[in-house]
């Protein structure tokens, strides 16, 4: 299987990060072939909405998105990893999914998805916003959810480390 990796987290060793690093890990021990793109240290110009790409087509900046674009359209499964900023996902990978716009007729089709997600306080409706963006995105481009690894109270770099959310993407990436 072809898997994508986006990450949002803009600390290079962040908790959402290592979330990301386990799942791989798993993955490709299960044989998948992987490849990551981060998402906070890429180059990728938000959409401007020109429609210049027409939902199919070049889109008018040449940036790393190219890298992306690459990789997406094979991809049988998109793994989005992030931590949650007030409420959503980070800018970083918002940026990555909104110029999906580009490319939206090449990947309308079925893929498998998975979410692997953190946030430093520990309620539970404060996943709802997240969890709904990812929900209708899955929904619209008709792509199946695969697991969800949903990480509260991981707010330190590194506090992850001390619970079983590594584990657990590690468990996921090896049974996508």
């Amino acid at each position: 299987m072809k898997i994508l990796v986006l990450t949002g987290s803009p600390r290079e060793n962040g908790n959402s990060s290592i979330l990301a690093s386990n799942f791989i890990r798993g993955a490709e021990e299960a044989g998948h072939q992987v490849v990551r793109f981060d998402a906070a240290s890429s180059d990728v110009h938000p959409c401007i909405a020109c429609n210049s790409c027409g939902m199919d087509g070049p889109c008018v900046f040449q940036d790393d998105f190219e890298m992306v674009r690459e990789h997406i359209i094979p991809a049988d499964l998109v793994a989005f990893a992030t931590p949650m900023y007030y409420f959503g996902i980070s800018t970083q990978l918002k940026a990555v999914i909104d110029r999906f716009y580009a490319i939206n007729g090449k990947i309308h089709v079925p893929k498998k998805a998975v979410l692997l997600m953190t946030y430093a306080n520990n309620s539970r409706r404060d996943e709802s916003p997240i969890l709904t963006h990812y929900e209708v995105l899955l929904e619209y481009l008709g792509w199946t959810d695969a697991g969800r690894i949903v990480a509260p109270g991981v707010w330190p770099v590194g506090a992850i480390n001390s619970t079983p959310f590594p584990e657990q993407a590690y468990q996921l990436g090896k049974q996508v």
